[in-house]
């Protein structure tokens, strides 16, 4: 969805191999090699888990463009050997390993890299600081979008969103049991992670869960802010201008997780 007023709205899920979509989303006699094509077709944005685990090639990023149609976008999850370390501020050549490796191969179908944080590591400002400074806003003038996920409590704070403003860097808005809800618009982009679903749904979620979340996604799209998510500065006055929103299920309700982002993509037509 998208209009003069609105930014585009992308629903996805979390990677493309996973053996019980066999029969539920994929074909069962779908070949393993046409699944990326496959679920391409079907959702305009994927999460790619598997950067995080290993570090990937140009030549497989440009597999991945080829087998994706015009208009598909990938967000990417930057290494865990980048974000899983006691000092941020030692992370630059993790970081620029991973910029090398080819992301941006993918040419137009590069989207947001996600930063996720193990929901062990609390907020120092200082540190938090000098990792966000590693991150380079382009490369060779392709502008990167970053996004962070944390998911320790001390980060409801304030001071570190404000950090994230200063960087105009989103914050991931975290639907989840235990890790922090934070709405807080802190970048020209929203993204959302919504992991409470139910394999038990046939869409994951329960319709009008998705016609809640519809709404939200719309709110976000035209530059808002949804009136029922918390937010940690709530003091702060958000311009209001169109974003594009990028919502993903992931972890929960994985079985369905396909069929959630479909609905959601089919409400949006309306």
């Amino acid at each position: 969805m998208t209009t003069a007023k609105h930014g585009i709205i992308r629903a996805g899920m979390g990677g493309w191999t996973f053996e019980p979509w066999r029969g539920t989303f994929y074909p069962e006699k779908l070949a393993h090699a046409r699944e990326l094509r496959y679920a391409a077709e079907h959702v305009p944005t994927i999460e790619v888990n598997g950067t995080f685990y290993r570090t990937q090639t140009p030549k497989t990023f440009a597999k991945w463009a080829s087998e994706t149609p015009d208009g598909f976008v990938f967000a990417l999850k930057g290494p865990r050997y980048a974000v899983n370390r006691r000092v941020l501020a030692e992370a630059g050549e993790s970081i620029q390993r991973f910029i090398e490796s080819g992301p941006l191969e993918l040419g137009e179908k590069l989207g947001p890299l996600l930063w996720q944080f193990a929901p062990t590591k609390k907020f120092d400002a200082d540190d938090f600081g000098a990792f966000l400074n590693l991150l380079p806003p382009s490369v060779d003038g392709v502008k990167l979008r970053h996004v962070l996920e944390v998911r320790h409590e001390s980060f409801c704070t304030p001071d570190f969103i404000a950090l994230a403003r200063q960087h105009a860097m989103p914050v991931v808005f975290a639907e989840h049991a235990s890790y922090p809800a934070i709405a807080d618009i802190t970048g020209d982009f929203v993204y959302a992670r919504l992991q409470k679903g139910s394999d038990a749904e046939k869409a994951c979620y329960a319709p009008k869960a998705l016609d809640r979340w519809t709404e939200r996604l719309t709110t976000w799209s035209a530059g808002g802010v949804p009136d029922d998510l918390p937010r940690v500065d709530d003091k702060h006055k958000t311009p209001k201008k169109p974003r594009d929103v990028f919502v993903y299920f992931i972890h929960e309700g994985k079985i369905r997780a396909p069929q959630a982002a479909m609905a959601i993509m089919e409400r949006l037509k309306g």
